[in-house]
């Protein structure tokens, strides 16, 4: 076998820095699991001035989503997760998609039969194991470990189909580290000899996962606990190859409740859903980064440059990690009062403009008036929606204990506050404050009792963002005129 070509294949690897590898399949949104993924490899890479890579994972044609490159692209994009290398960057190890990677497979395939690290499988049920890789199924020793290579080589000239299997040892152990869970130590009598190449020629995940790993120079592989299981088979890979192993950081699942996986499946959001429920891409990284991880200290509120600074694998959980959807919403509320009023306004702008269409109002007033009130973009529509017309409101709602009104009162506040307030020349927050403020002292009630029948009769409704000047300020003041008269005949009818 000639070896010039391995020999050029190892000086491409870069070496002495840390390089991580962001490696999705393009099988539709990126779901919480997958984000949190890609966020630790991605801290991994800065905290230790590394190159972060993306890697196209697409062996596996039956379940590729059209489209869905393109989104992990956005994603990553959006979320800040900006690549060193990858397919539409380029680098130094390309090509950065499994499928254009598939003449390396077969010569590293070989080189490991040269090896005696691996097999061709002739039999028949091997190519339904191939497909069915990681499903559980009995140990077998497979009847084509003993041909010899001379019959293997003729049998594969002869055309006759076959797989490429591993050859793990038959008796002893093998030790892994993980940089989480410790030292694992399995029997290698458990492992099956699983397929390597399947007989369309094209790698298995296990085997295109090692051989990219090595041969991108990747030194941290971060991925779901659910690896560990194959993770022996992976030492035994790379010990056969002769390659170093990578660090491995096996991160628990995110669980949507003590006993359940998040899961699309179950309806549980996927990045995607998140910022179609009003969430802010900025907060769901934020939270996402410690679902699991922990910083140490009381500060739970990080930029994404934060947590770069401060990321360390030994903050990383062995325990399940629960979605907490109300902590996402409050990590959320305060992203959104943290904003400058104007970015504020431009990213609420199409919220605010599913309730209020007038072109007239002036959305940048709602700033103050949402801003300190809104958990969710999408809270907005509804909180507002008395803006553009008057709903239908029961005359129960002048009724509020707090204020001590009841119908009785509230109408002689609205007759009182109609004619002080037509006289109001400067229609503004203030002088609207000051109009009522004054007109409450002078009638000797609360300001309360003044303030609430007109925000009733304003809003048509009890929970608003903001309190009568505001509303007042907002509709103008014939609108606000408007109003008040529709509510004083209202309770006049009673």
């Amino acid at each position: 076998m000639d070896m010039k070509y391995f020999e050029d294949m190892e000086a491409r690897i870069p070496r002495g820095e840390v390089r991580t590898r962001f490696a999705p399949s393009p099988t539709g949104y990126m779901h919480v699991g997958n984000l949190r993924t890609a966020l630790y490899t991605y801290l991994i890479a800065r905290k230790n001035g590394g190159k972060f890579i993306l890697r196209i994972e697409d062996t596996d044609q039956g379940r590729l989503v059209e489209g869905a490159t393109d989104v992990i692209y956005k994603t990553m994009r959006d979320c800040g997760l900006t690549h060193d290398e990858g397919p539409d960057v380029g680098g130094p190890v390309g090509p950065y998609i499994q499928t254009e990677r598939k003449p390396i497979y077969g010569k590293y395939a070989e080189l490991l039969l040269e090896k005696g690290g691996a097999y061709r499988c002739f039999c028949k049920k091997a190519e339904n194991e191939a497909e069915n890789e990681g499903d559980e199924h009995k140990k077998h020793i497979d009847p084509c470990r003993d041909i010899s290579r001379e019959e293997s080589d003729r049998r594969a000239a002869a055309g006759e189909p076959f797989v490429i299997r591993q050859r793990i040892p038959s008796e002893g152990m093998t030790t892994f580290h993980d940089e989480i869970f410790g030292d694992i130590t399995v029997p290698n009598d458990t492992l099956d000899d699983n397929v390597l190449i399947k007989s369309d020629g094209l790698p298995t995940y296990n085997f295109a996962n090692v051989i990219d790993d090595h041969l991108m120079g990747i030194t941290h592989v971060v991925r779901g606990s659910e690896y560990l299981a194959s993770s022996p088979k992976y030492n035994l890979l790379y010990e056969a190859f002769g390659w170093e192993i990578p660090k491995y950081v096996h991160c628990s699942p995110v669980m949507r409740d003590h006993h359940n996986k998040m899961s699309k499946r179950h309806g549980d959001p996927s990045y995607e859903d998140l910022l179609a429920q009003g969430y802010l891409t900025d907060a769901v990284v934020n939270y996402v980064a410690l679902l699991g991880w922990s910083p140490g200290g009381e500060q739970e509120i990080f930029s994404l440059s934060e947590l770069c600074e401060i990321f360390d694998i030994a903050g990383i959980s062995k325990s399940p990690a629960i979605f907490d959807i109300e902590k996402l919403t409050y990590f959320n509320a305060e992203y959104i009062k943290a904003m400058a009023p104007e970015k504020f306004i431009q990213i609420a702008q199409p919220f605010i403009r599913q309730s209020v269409k007038k072109e007239s109002i002036d959305i940048s007033a709602f700033a103050p008036l949402l801003q300190p009130r809104t958990e969710k973009l999408t809270d907005i529509p509804e909180k507002i929606d008395f803006f553009d017309a008057l709903p239908e409101y029961d005359k129960e709602l002048f009724t509020n204990k707090k204020s001590k009104t009841d119908s009785e009162i509230s109408l002689k506040m609205l007759q009182a506050a109609l004619p002080a307030m037509e006289s109001i020349s400067d229609w503004c927050d203030e002088q609207i404050h000051d109009c009522l403020i004054s007109l409450a002292e002078k009638l000797e009630v609360k300001n309360a009792t003044l303030m609430w029948p007109v925000r009733i009769a304003a809003a048509g409704k009890t929970v608003t963002p903001g309190g009568a000047v505001e509303i007042c300020s907002l509709l103008g003041k014939e609108e606000t005129l408007r109003r008040m008269k529709l509510g004083i005949e209202k309770l006049e009818r009673e």
